[in-house]
């Protein structure tokens, strides 16, 4: 395919989706290639269901035949088939009937692909992420003046205006004294959140658009992407991506690689490692990173999602409720005990509930964990998937969904949780440092036959409202919210009695 025109001028063609880091579409891509006389193939990022990629998708003339991880000789017949003429759809996973110049992957009536709405991942998958063509942008046309007044959240425990309106952050850092720069927050150690990943591999040119237009609207001249030092094939990605758009968008991000540390990825913290700090931890805050972020000059700091929905607000704030209290859609990865992770995007007036429908559940289903390693546990997925919402019930609002099937053990599984928490919390605040350790201990206390509950709830208590960290205020979460669905296990272990079957040693 000649470089810049568009994919959706294209017709007969074959997509080819995938995650940047993946290796084994190689194979896959070279054999259609090596078949192809005129047929373009072109390689077009995730679609955020893991199962599904690499996922081969051939097109002409209004459908499209979807292939699930095909085997090169399929991948090869695909193309010969559609070389010969007709679309091949025999052995297709799915084949979809949309329009001829359709510019958003068109959508199955079943899988995963079928789960939420594709907004902000509706070109994810789809389109070239590289290719400037492909994606209009914002931010040289139209500031964000039109997204202050829709009351658009932050979203992601890396974003400084986490469940809070981002003008307010916008407008404290376009008033503060000194330049203001904006960072997009984007060093992610866990597994099961891929939400950013996918974005900025298969729409990194959308958020590299948000963030000039935020930069823009706040009189930014600087801007930076900080990304987890181990994620080479997303820097090497994002650099492409930034050269293609340099002439285009009147400001781009420098690119900053900080530690493979789960702390690293708080707003403070990840300032702290861009700055080059010994030591990633938390600032205490006031002031906020607003008036005093980066080397002490006012700083936004977002998640390449809620960039995303920047971008979507910009050019289409009509899709924004301003009446709703979380405008916008969520993104959730839905991870745990499943085949493959899947990230899908869910308006604010669907429920989690959907979830088990995007991924295959190993075993039966018994609890979720809903914000992320620190999120709450439940029962109920019924529950709509608002940071309000989510908040309400007491749950966690960074977009992960973990599935837990019927042979996990919730004190196990909280105590776990409760471990990550006490070794990777920065140890600046007495909360976070000795009640991390402390909570761990009562939850072994377990094992021994001795259940406090009042005891954990307190210190849950002093936990959330004196821990200058995020690590230190979340700990307690998963083991106060485990105790509300499943106090009765918890008593059966202090009484020397694993309900589930799988404690095998103590934690």
């Amino acid at each position: 395919m000649e470089r810049g025109a568009s994919t959706a001028d294209r017709s007969p063609l074959v997509r080819v989706a995938t995650d940047v880091a993946a290796n084994g579409d190689e194979q896959i891509m070279t054999a259609m290639r090596d078949e192809a006389d005129s047929i373009p193939v072109v390689r077009t990022g995730p679609v955020g269901v893991l199962g599904s990629e690499p996922l081969v998708m051939a097109t002409s003339e209004g459908r499209t035949a979807f292939f699930a991880k095909p085997e090169p000789s399929t991948a090869r017949d695909v193309v010969d088939t559609l070389e010969d003429g007709p679309i091949p759809a025999d052995d297709a996973d799915a084949v979809v009937e949309h329009g001829p110049e359709t510019t958003t992957l068109p959508v199955p009536n079943t899988g995963p692909l079928s789960i939420g709405r594709r907004s902000v991942l509706g070109r994810c998958g789809w389109v070239d992420p590289l290719d400037p063509k492909e994606w209009s942008t914002v931010a040289s046309e139209r500031t964000a003046e039109s997204v202050t007044d829709i009351g658009l959240l932050g979203r992601g425990r890396g974003d400084a205006a986490a469940d809070d309106p981002v003008a307010n952050a916008w407008e404290t850092a376009r008033d503060a004294d000194g330049d203001p720069v904006v960072v997009a927050n984007a060093n992610e150690t866990r597994d099961e959140q891929r939400a950013d990943e996918v974005l900025l591999g298969g729409a990194p040119i959308a958020v590299l658009d948000g963030i000039a237009a935020v930069a823009e609207y706040v009189g930014a001249d600087d801007a930076v992407v900080y990304l987890n030092e181990e994620d080479s094939h997303l820097h090497r990605h994002l650099r492409e991506a930034i050269d293609t758009v340099a002439g285009e968008l009147p400001i781009v991000p420098q690119l900053v690689a900080g530690p493979d540390e789960y702390r690293a990825g708080a707003p403070t913290a990840a300032l702290e490692a861009m700055e080059g700090a010994d030591r990633i931890e938390p600032r205490l805050q006031p002031p906020s990173p607003a008036t005093h972020g980066l080397y002490g000059r006012p700083t936004v700091i977002h998640t390449p999602r809620t960039f995303a929905q920047v971008r979507r607000a910009i050019r289409d704030p009509d899709a924004f409720d301003a009446d709703t209290a979380d405008p916008g859609t969520r993104l959730i990865t839905v991870a745990g005990d499943v085949a493959d992770p899947a990230t899908i995007e869910l308006p604010s007036d669907s429920s989690l509930s959907v979830v088990r429908d995007a991924v295959e559940l190993t075993g039966s289903f018994k609890m979720a964990c809903i914000g992320g390693i620190l999120g709450g546990i439940t029962r109920d997925l019924d529950v709509a998937p608002t940071a309000q919402s989510l908040a309400a019930v007491g749950l966690g609002t960074d977009g992960v969904v973990e599935l837990l099937n019927d042979d996990r053990c919730v004190v196990a599984d909280v105590g776990e949780r409760a471990r990550f928490a006490s070794t990777e919390n920065s140890g600046r605040c007495v909360p976070g440092r000795e009640g991390t350790k402390q909570l761990t201990e009562l939850l072994r206390d377990v094992y021994q036959g001795s259940l406090e509950t009042d005891t954990i709830r307190e210190l849950g208590r002093v936990m959330v409202r004196s821990s200058n960290c995020q690590i230190g205020a979340h700990a307690p979460r998963p083991v106060t919210t485990a105790l509300d669905e499943f106090e009765p296990e918890f008593r059966a272990h202090a009484d020397g009695r694993c309900p589930s079957g799988t404690c095998t040693e103590k934690l």
